[in-house]
């Protein structure tokens, strides 16, 4: 009796329970589905057979403290890569000169917090020939939006009719208009150079006074719209005396209570990998905010385009830094480009313009993709390019090996703050008799900002973006694909844990992972009323090619090498392997990374290794340090040894 009662009971608390899981699962089958579907997700991509067809994401594990809005990544020859963040976009973190750098350690997993004299926040960067870091421009100014403008202000141009010196205006001159009587102050201090006396080259006769010319950004001396002006005016100089009186004085046009975009800086610096500091540098000629550094073919660095210390586009005044001399000196011709331009060093010592950029310049002025000749200035476009309009906050990649002299676009977006995207990838071979873009494989959506790193085993990873303006209407990407440079084909890979959006960038590490870093979103929602936080997670990405059973080992060698030369490098799997690639550095931000390039080498097996030969051209092998890696006939890379190349 007892055991029958018990058996009746429990199964009716076995029904009656049954049907409140019925019931639950009717009210909440899709949360329960979703935890359901994370688990298996989870239980998917961690198992074996998918990691070595997918790969595998990771966070790095990075204490608090040094957590940062990361804007800015090199990887730097002794292997730890420097993550700069400057104010972070963050306009409080600006005004309390919080400038943030943080060295980190892949190998070990270490921080160290690393003093940054200025902003660097929207700076650029570019490897030297000796292993140091060149970083020039930043920030002088944040942006303010339209509504957020309380005082009219605008660019003064001072002028200086005496020509035996210059003259100095410091922060806080007021200017005070003839006409509109109004007076506007100058926010920075500035030098107005001595004018020039102009003669005849044929008589000597003097002809004229050119005045010398200093510009300042000015603000109103009081808020409100009736001090806004909408005609060119002569500003008179207030507290001057004797003749400075009549030699000194303003022109402006319009002063208005328009957006004011960001202001650049001229500092330059050279971090020191070995000693882990900043060190400074002759400043350039010209403000910058936003700007490429490009490697020539004698070692200089080409500093192009940026937004001035007013705020305006630096109209085509490029100037080439010297590391002997650490001075920069005007280029003779001059040359308008978007912002971020994606500027590449050819072979013949000619420069390619993909189009890509990240942002600010005229829509008609710049943007159409060529062969640069830069002794000559002339400028060859090239065509075929596809989504032509479509061009801001694509990525360029040159593909693998660089002696293919093949580049990669992929993505992009309209000018501005457009919500168009592109999903094309564009290809074009520069060592076709007529070179011209075809589209190579589609990505499943529209990308802006897309991430691109050139693999060891010639592929190339491309990660992140969004398809909507700085991930506006919660449109992230979060889709990784690996492109095969032989097949043609973009094969969808392991999925990262973290949207990318602007502000976001990708490295490649010497054991073969990959660094993710950044995303600096407008919006945290779908329906764009929530502010988005800038995203301070890393993550690495580890390629399928380290999930094989074993990879080859590379050691040994010489540490200096010059071009043409051929050294042996110890393997103990010499037999398999397949290729040798030298791989330069990366200096990443804002989809532009006009350093990473992986060069095929001649070689030959010994019974203990490999012997490696450097291409002689120097505009394929720029002096400076490289990870050399060796690859299997698995496709599977070595840890990378670093090599410096030298002439």
């Amino acid at each position: 009796m007892t055991d029958r009662f018990t058996s009746r009971r429990r199964a009716r608390r076995l029904a009656i329970g049954g049907a409140v899981v019925l019931a639950v699962a009717g009210m909440n089958g899709p949360a329960l589905y979703r935890f359901g579907s994370a688990q298996y997700h989870e239980y998917k991509i961690n198992r074996p057979e998918y990691k070595a067809e997918n790969g595998h994401w990771d966070f790095v594990d990075m204490p608090a403290k040094y957590r940062l809005n990361t804007i800015h990544a090199a990887l730097l020859h002794t292997g730890k890569v420097l993550l700069v963040a400057g104010s972070g976009n963050n306009q409080a973190n600006f005004d309390a000169k919080k400038f943030d750098t943080v060295l980190w350690d892949p190998a070990e997993n270490t921080f160290k917090n690393i003093h940054t004299p200025n902003d660097l926040f929207c700076t650029g960067h570019t490897q030297l020939g000796d292993g140091k870091l060149l970083v020039a421009g930043g920030t002088k100014r944040y942006e303010k939006l339209k509504g957020d403008v309380t005082k009219a202000g605008g660019l003064m141009v001072v002028h200086n009719e005496d020509p035996d010196a210059p003259k100095t205006i410091k922060a806080g001159t007021k200017f005070t208009g003839k006409e509109n009587g109004r007076t506007f102050v100058a926010k920075d201090n500035i030098t107005v150079e001595r004018a020039e006396k102009v003669f005849d080259k044929e008589t000597g006769a003097f002809l004229r006074t050119e005045a010398g010319l200093g510009r300042v950004y000015v603000e109103a001396e009081r808020s409100g719209r009736e001090y806004e002006t909408g005609t060119e005016d002569n500003y008179r100089v207030q507290g001057l005396k004797g003749s400075d009186t009549r030699n000194l004085y303003g022109i402006a046009q319009k002063l208005a209570l328009d957006k004011k975009d960001f202001q650049g800086i001229k500092d330059a610096y050279e971090f020191d990998p070995v000693a882990e500091k900043y060190i400074p540098v002759d400043p350039m000629n010209e403000a910058r905010w936003y700007p490429t550094l490009t490697t020539l073919s004698d070692g200089k660095v080409l500093s192009l385009s940026g937004l001035d210390e007013i705020g305006q586009i630096v109209p085509g005044k490029n100037e080439v830094y010297d590391p002997e001399t650490k001075k920069w000196t005007y280029t003779e011709g001059v040359r308008q480009l978007p912002t971020y331009p994606a500027v590449f060093l050819l072979p013949d010592g000619q420069l390619f313009y993909s189009g890509s950029n990240a942002g600010y310049g005229p829509a008609d002025v710049g943007r159409d993709p060529g062969i640069w000749n830069f002794e000559t200035n002339k400028f060859r476009k090239l065509p075929g390019l596809s989504d032509p309009k479509l061009m801001e906050t694509s990525a360029t990649v040159l593909l693998p090996p660089a002696q293919d002299e093949r580049f990669m676009v992929v993505g992009g977006g309209g000018v501005g703050e457009s919500e168009r995207s592109s999903e094309k990838t564009r290809i074009i071979d520069l060592k076709d008799d007529t070179p011209r873009f075809t589209d190579g494989p589609s990505l499943d959506k529209g990308t802006r900002y897309p991430q691109t790193s050139v693999l060891p085993d010639d592929s190339v990873l491309i990660t992140g973006g969004s398809e909507d303006y700085r991930g506006r209407g919660d449109s992230d990407i979060k889709e990784a694909r690996l492109y095969d440079t032989e097949a043609n084909t973009l094969r969808r890979v392991a999925d990262p844990a973290v949207g990318r959006n602007y502000h976001s960038g990708s490295i490649l590490l010497p054991d073969g992972r990959v660094v993710i870093f950044g995303s600096d979103p407008l919006y945290a929602d779908e329906g764009n009323t929530k502010p988005g936080t800038f995203d301070q997670r890393i993550e690495i990405y580890t390629p399928p090619y380290l999930y094989k059973d074993a990879r080859p080992t590379l050691s040994g060698g010489p540490k200096e090498m010059a071009r043409g030369e051929s050294a042996v490098f110890d393997s103990l799997q010499a037999a398999s392997i397949k290729e040798a690639r030298l791989i330069r550095p990366s200096a990443s931000t804002h989809v532009t990374d006009v350093d990473q390039r992986s060069i095929a080498l001649d070689m030959e097996k010994t019974d203990d290794g490999i012997e490696v030969t450097i291409p002689k051209n120097r505009n394929l092998v720029q002096d400076g340090w490289y990870m050399l890696f060796a690859v299997d006939d698995a496709g599977t890379p070595s840890k990378a040894v670093w090599v410096h190349i030298d002439s």
